[in-house]
């Protein structure tokens, strides 16, 4: 069973958190999430590649977690969005040099080149791993409303 725990109230466009088993078509619903999410925040010129990064790290959790469980997690701040993805696997990614007619290995080398910041925080105890990357609005802030 899927679990989404939304924000609070008081909080409302700053966090998205959810908990899915991962499919083939699962990152099309959660990039909708994730560009409504960055819209009604004014974050809309980081959409695009915040869609794709997302794109390949579920697409990873998919080809390389077994059970293919994991949470997603959006957090939107002033001027940008940091997405993450946790998982039970501790196996950690790492960009692979991929052969240019290969069928993939691309997926963290497009991370890094759309987003500003990427990594990989195991956890503690060696269960898993929390794979994140930050995409920063060049916009300027919204003006407030009277």
């Amino acid at each position: 069973m899927n679990h989404v725990t939304g924000p609070q109230e008081t909080d409302v466009a700053s966090q998205y958190h959810a908990e899915f088993a991962m499919g083939a078509h699962s990152a099309r619903p959660l990039r909708r999430v994730l560009r409504l999410c960055l819209v009604r925040s004014g974050l809309r010129d980081v959409a695009d590649a915040a869609e794709l990064a997302l794109t390949e790290l579920v697409a990873n959790v998919v080809r390389h977690v077994p059970g293919r469980r994991c949470r997603v997690c959006f957090l939107l701040h002033p001027g940008g969005v940091r997405v993450e993805v946790a998982d039970s696997c501790p196996e950690l990614p790492v960009p692979a040099v991929a052969d240019t007619l290969g069928d993939g290995g691309r997926g963290l080398v497009i991370v890094s080149a759309v987003t500003e910041r990427w990594g990989v925080a195991p956890y503690a105890d060696g269960r898993g791993k929390t794979v994140w990357f930050e995409c920063v609005s060049r916009a300027a802030p919204p003006t407030p409303r009277p």
